[in-house]
């Protein structure tokens, strides 16, 4: 063991120690821990030149007590961050939210599932949230009930309280103010509050927003809640017996998929809804006769909900009993076989850009007819976006730039959330959320337990057992800009 001092610059190390017996590298690792400099840039004075990473110490000739002259520059010195570590149950609720991929449960009050499903449902389309903050702005219109207006804000804290935590959220205010609007589901049975339907719930809520966030101005959108759920209907009512024919329009907020024996798919069941009979009074007959109601979509909503109609009222038991067939339903739905002639020839022209989009992503050809009118790389948009059902193509401007272009529906659609039932009743059993979330992965929310689900299980909620099984679905429009 040798001693020695080091000069670099202006500072003197005395005693540092040499053990000859490793090689010189040893000894410049010893230094970078003193001055900073990395080995490989130290430049070390000796006897016939400079100090070798693996030079032999007895040929060196180091001498005890000798002054060594060393050279190099010093790695710039790390700073200590100004802010630790930040651990992901450290961030602020609101961060910790983006970090898991989804929002939070709701604890269940007491028999509140259908509730909750309802809630965590709709709480998945941005466009109600967007409605919902700005009805702090708009206030309460003269026309609204009280009962009308502290329910909506309900609904507007609680979805707010739902992107805030990653914590379960308790609904008590929701809760209390849901069921003053609506009794029904304060009912109770040996104290304990009863288990209600899930489609009424939805139903009642969806009504209640229709009626609050209309606009005051009546140039605006008379109704959001329309625009984003309602379906306009054409409605041919026609008697076989007399001749008598009439027409109608209304707007209904879902479409029924009717079950029985023969419905194994959802386009089956919806086929069977759009053709109903109904027994009213005939003027010419002077009596009661048997209309047949044949029902064509002639207005889409962005967002399309369908019931099925699983419960019926049964007599015997005095409860609404379950229709458990299995009835498949897709993830992509295209309803143009339901629309009017109107509104296919309105869908013609998107569907058209869709499929060319799809198909130059594909690799194939786009057809002649709309390839010339088309920007060059179509995008698939979220119906979140602007959209549109009808509108022309926007112009070039002066500047020779692209305004943005209206967004059009297509009449297709895609899977965004399911609320199942389990069990034999409507009035009982265990009602759960299965949503897509922004980052397009599937979360199930049983109530204030969210559970991550893969795509590929979601059709597979589609009945024939006791298990979860689909009760509503919502389907959110694919659009393309033109």
């Amino acid at each position: 063991m040798v001693t020695v001092s080091v000069k670099w610059q202006k500072e003197v190390y005395p005693a540092v120690e040499i053990d000859t017996s490793q090689p010189p590298y040893v000894f410049k690792a010893q230094l970078y821990d003193l001055t900073g400099v990395p080995p490989e840039r130290q430049k070390i004075m000796v006897k016939g030149g400079l100090l070798k990473d693996d030079a032999d110490w007895s040929k060196v000739g180091v001498k005890e007590g000798q002054r060594l002259m060393m050279m190099g520059t010093a790695d710039e010195i790390v700073k200590a961050p100004e802010k630790g570590p930040v651990f992901a149950e450290d961030l602020p609720e609101e961060e910790q939210v983006v970090n898991v991929g989804h929002s939070a449960g709701l604890f269940n009050l007491g028999n509140t599932c259908y509730m909750n499903s309802t809630v965590q449902c709709l709480h998945s389309v941005p466009e109600l949230k967007s409605a919902l903050t700005e009805y702090n702005q708009l206030g309460r219109s003269n026309d609204l009930d009280h009962s009308s207006h502290l329910l909506t804000v309900a609904t507007r804290d609680l979805f707010n309280d739902l992107d805030k935590n990653v914590k379960p959220v308790a609904p008590m205010q929701f809760w209390t103010v849901l069921r003053k609007k609506y009794p029904q589901f304060g009912q109770q049975s040996n104290g304990a509050f009863m288990q209600q339907d899930a489609e009424e719930c939805w139903t009642q809520l969806l009504y209640t927003l229709s009626q609050s966030l209309k606009s005051p101005n009546s140039s605006e959108s008379p109704d959001i809640v329309k625009a984003l759920f309602g379906i306009e209907f054409d409605n041919r009512i026609h008697c076989a017996e007399s001749g008598e024919e009439s027409t109608e329009t209304e707007t209904v907020y879902s479409l029924k998929c009717h079950i029985s024996q023969e419905v194994n798919h959802l386009h089956e069941g919806l086929k069977r809804g759009l053709k109903s009979e109904l027994e009213k009074a005939s003027p010419s007959l002077g009596r009661s006769a048997v209309y047949v109601k044949d029902s064509r979509i002639n207005g889409l909503p962005r967002y399309l909900t369908i019931q099925f109609v699983r419960f019926f009222w049964k007599r015997e038991s005095n409860q609404k009993a379950k229709i458990l067939r299995k009835v498949d339903y897709p993830l992509s739905l295209d309803v143009y076989d339901f629309c009017s002639e109107d509104l296919r020839k309105k869908l013609e022209g998107p569907r058209q850009v869709l499929r060319d989009a799809e198909g130059k992503k594909a690799g194939l050809k786009t057809s002649e007819k709309t390839s010339s009118s088309i920007d060059g790389d179509v995008k698939m948009t979220e119906a979140e976006e602007s959209s549109s059902g009808s509108g022309e193509a926007s112009k070039t401007t002066q500047e020779g730039v692209l305004p943005e272009k209206e967004h059009h529906l297509t009449g297709i659609y895609d899977l965004v959330a399911v609320l199942t039932h389990k069990g034999r009743s409507a009035d009982s059993g265990h009602y759960v959320a299965w949503v897509k979330q922004e980052n397009g992965k599937w979360v199930q929310f049983d109530d204030d337990n969210p559970i991550p689900q893969r795509e590929e299980d979601i059709p597979k909620l589609s009945g024939g057992g006791d298990w979860h099984m689909a009760y509503i679905c919502m389907y959110k429009a694919r659009v393309v800009p033109m």
